[in-house]
């Protein structure tokens, strides 16, 4: 059975942050499977939270989000800010919005679109050799 690791930026145990990803309080972690199986993995820290940006959308601050996240394959999103974009492009992350803050609706969503977001997962693997982070 095909299944995807996702991420979700989390303000608490039910709600997506309404703020930009890099600023979640932690990380809810979901395997989540064509059959609608819903698994939860682990809740990870967010260790950027609280980094100092010099500027909005700062660099470092991506990275720092990301490689917190290496081993998942789909990052899912309420609201989207200047990292998320290059999140989606310039990683081998794939990027999902879930149009809604509560977790359960946002399951619902990704089980809809599964079949898509696995295609664009699949399609960032096969990529040539991109790393995980472009400078």
């Amino acid at each position: 059975m095909r299944c995807l690791k996702v991420a979700f930026g989390m303000e608490n145990d039910e709600t997506l942050i309404d703020a930009h990803y890099g600023d979640s309080e932690f990380f809810a972690i979901y395997e989540i499977c064509e059959d609608g199986s819903i698994k939860l993995l682990e809740k990870r820290l967010n260790k950027a939270k609280d980094f100092e940006e010099e500027e909005h959308g700062d660099l470092r601050k991506f990275k720092a989000v990301v490689s917190q996240l290496l081993d998942v394959d789909v990052l899912a999103a309420f609201r989207m800010g200047p990292n998320f974009l290059r999140i989606r492009d310039k990683t081998n992350k794939v990027a999902f919005f879930t149009r809604t803050r509560d977790l359960k609706l946002a399951f619902q969503r990704f089980v809809e679109n599964f079949d898509e977001l696995w295609e664009q997962v699949q399609e960032k693997k096969m990529a040539i050799e991109k790393p995980i982070v472009e400078e």
